[in-house]
């Protein structure tokens, strides 16, 4: 039997460069499996729509679809977005929609790898404090996710993670930079963007980042998060989803 296709849905953007780091991470998910169809579509912005991918693909017989929002939390966009664009699909598809990214320990050591990217090491864990900056929400489940990422993270052996909000939240980056100065162990400040892609929020917390010693990249197409990606996607296609849409 055919394997669903995978249809990526991203948020999308006005800035080029969000659409180019979706289309390396897809590819380099669509790697990771053989013979598997993958496909990206936008909710906003960016072309080509959620809508036109579903109907080209209905037009071209596929049957069996796996839509997977390129999220890191479930927020507005995952709850009630992403839900109400799919339900409009040709009623020849058979849509379900999988679960976003996050919480995963991929996405820990995604954050973990850009830091070491940006300059540190293993050794400089201990007095080391982090600021996870995520875009932000006024969805209180998403503002828990991230809280509690924040805390694996530190679990880890970073001296001090604090969470930090591009908007909706606070506090913002450059706030936690500073709260991280005062604290007792921290020698150095690293702001870690937990965010998949460039954009205008993300710019946001590269901004509020100058008081610190390090800024990380975006998680982008990092091996852990196209490999999140195909499990989420295989999650769905076996019927293990929190989330069916018909």
């Amino acid at each position: 039997m055919n394997r669903p296709v995978l249809l990526v849905v991203a948020h999308g953007s006005r800035d080029p460069r969000h659409a180019a780091t979706v289309d390396a991470l897809v590819r380099r998910a669509g790697a990771l499996r053989r013979g598997l169809r993958v496909e990206t579509a936008f909710l906003d912005f960016t072309l080509p729509s959620v809508p036109g991918v579903l109907e080209r693909l209905a037009a071209e017989g596929v049957r069996d679809v796996v839509a997977l929002p390129l999220l890191l939390t479930r927020a507005f966009h995952a709850k009630a977005d992403i839900p109400a664009v799919l339900r409009q699909a040709p009623p020849s598809l058979r849509v379900r929609q999988a679960e976003v990214l996050g919480p995963s320990p991929l996405l820990i050591a995604a954050v973990e790898r850009r830091l070491y990217e940006a300059g540190l090491t293993p050794a400089d864990k201990s007095a080391t404090g982090v600021v996870l900056a995520s875009a932000g929400s006024t969805d209180p489940e998403a503002i828990a996710v991230i809280a509690e990422t924040a805390r694996e993270l530190r679990r880890t052996g970073w001296c001090s993670v604090r969470p930090a909000f591009a908007s909706a939240s606070l506090p913002r980056t450059e706030d936690a930079v500073r709260a991280l100065r005062a604290e007792e162990g921290v020698r150095r400040v690293a702001v870690a963007p937990y965010v998949l892609a460039p954009g205008r929020l993300p710019d946001r917390i590269a901004a509020g980042a100058g008081g610190a010693d390090v800024l990380a990249d975006v998680l982008g197409p990092s091996p852990e998060v196209a490999r999140l990606l195909v499990e989420r996607y295989e999650e769905a296609a076996a019927g293990r989803v929190l989330v069916a849409v018909s």
